[in-house]
């Protein structure tokens, strides 16, 4: 049987990169997927071309970018690797990139540079890749040679001191996502946070969006918000409360579909948004939507709608005043009070998402293995030699990068961890 100094499970960015790391650092690693394609959640993200990281991150203020029942449990692992300390390795492999905006960086050509460089870190540290490969069970041992893990794989079993999870979330499951890391981290006794989907579409009921389903493409910016739920103490797979909860908010490009509501603004909001809970919407920020309609009416003859096009996209506008009899005439005939009425409707939009899309169009999933039961420094849990890495911890970053530098960062301080323990004598 072969034995190994660390298995690593899943071969998505978390997951390559900490074997890269530990490979280099004189570790003998065996990182193992079930899947055919290599790093498929990195191919399609920021559009195909990889939002690697965010340079706006705080490594000191997680809870400003992140979330999760304890969000300062990411404190250690991002500040002893930065997004500057990515960018210098993206750059010492000749990627291309630039920044959107909002600290985002992308790929100038498509993530496959990015893939590369993993494999070819990977290739450096000397690791053996096993995929397709599936992992049937793992289960703990004594052997002779200091391993303390069985791993049963389609290749055969393996023995190894120590195992990282980096199997990810629920997400995208065409592409591959399964409940592989929560499955073992019961199967160690570890806790949970009940996973759900985030950074993810929100649908609302047939009938009550009907009045917005002609809306489908259009986009806008926007000013969204909900309250933030705050952890409590309970059973595992622990919840979410939203007592002491205060506003959270994003000013980001709202786009309605068919089902509902998408783009960056509730993508981002979703991640804190819980099922009964309402979001609220103000569609022209920046905008005194009541002086201007004021002033319209004391000017213009022009339709409400027409006057309220200046202000709107014309097909929200349009959409808008169909709801209400008082909308539909020329402004200089419409009341004051019906006018506010409008302003304030389309600045303070308010209405309880039914559900979101789910796991399929999910770009991560929130919740995952329980910080209480994981070491914030090494990312070992309180099962030993056993180490979960990435979006199956309960760390979830907003939209744009954030994801990413948690799973560089995290991978790294499971590495550095990995190469202070004796390794394995080779079989």
């Amino acid at each position: 049987m072969q034995s190994f100094d660390v298995v690593v499970i899943g071969a998505g960015a978390a997951g390559l990169f900490c074997a890269g790391q530990a490979g280099q650092r004189g570790l003998k690693v065996l990182l193992v997927d079930h899947s055919d394609k290599l790093g498929e959640k990195i191919r399609i993200s920021g559009g195909g071309r990889c939002n690697f990281t965010n340079r706006d991150l705080e490594p000191a203020a997680p809870h400003k970018h992140f979330l999760g029942d304890n969000p300062n449990f990411c404190r250690s692992a991002l500040a002893r690797y930065t997004p500057q300390d990515f960018i210098a390795l993206v750059q010492k492999h000749g990627i291309p990139f630039h920044e959107k905006h909002k600290g985002q960086l992308f790929g100038d050509r498509s993530a496959d540079d990015f893939i590369g460089m993993l494999v070819a870190e990977c290739e450096a540290g000397q690791v053996t890749r096993w995929q397709p490969c599936s992992v049937k069970a793992i289960r703990s041992c004594d052997a002779d040679d200091g391993a303390r893990y069985e791993i049963d794989t389609d290749r055969g079993p393996v023995r190894s001191r120590n195992v990282v999870i980096a199997t990810g979330g629920l997400s995208i499951p065409k592409i591959g996502a399964t409940d592989f890391g929560y499955r073992i981290a019961r199967q160690f006794g570890l806790r949970l946070v009940e996973p759900r989907p985030a950074l993810v579409p929100l649908t609302f009921d047939g009938d009550a969006w009907a009045p917005y389903s002609q809306l489908a493409g259009l986009a806008l910016p926007v000013q969204i918000s909900t309250v933030r739920p705050e952890p409590v103490e309970g059973p595992a797979p622990r919840k979410a409360s939203t007592s002491s909860a205060r506003t959270v908010s994003f000013h980001e490009d709202l786009l309605f579909t068919h089902r509902g509501l998408s783009g960056p603004a509730v993508l981002q909001i979703s991640s804190y948004w819980r099922p009964g809970q309402p979001i609220r919407i103000d569609l022209a920020p920046g905008v005194d939507l009541k002086e201007a309609l004021l002033q319209a009416k004391a000017r213009s003859r022009k339709l409400v709608a027409n006057e309220l096009a200046a202000l709107v996209p014309a097909r929200l506008a349009d959409a808008w005043v169909q709801q209400d009899a008082a909308w539909q005439k020329p402004i200089g005939d419409a009341t004051d009070k019906a006018l506010l009425a409008l302003a304030e409707r389309l600045s303070r939009w308010e209405l309880v998402p039914t559900g979101t899309e789910g796991y399929k169009k999910a770009e991560v999933t929130a919740g995952g293995v329980d910080t209480r039961d994981l070491s914030s420094q090494t990312m070992e849990s309180k099962q030993p030699g056993l180490f979960f890495i990435g979006e199956v911890v309960d760390v979830t970053g907003w939209l744009g990068g954030y994801n990413f530098q948690w799973a560089w960062a995290s991978a790294h301080a499971c590495a550095q961890a990995l190469a202070a323990r004796p390794a394995v004598t080779p079989a």
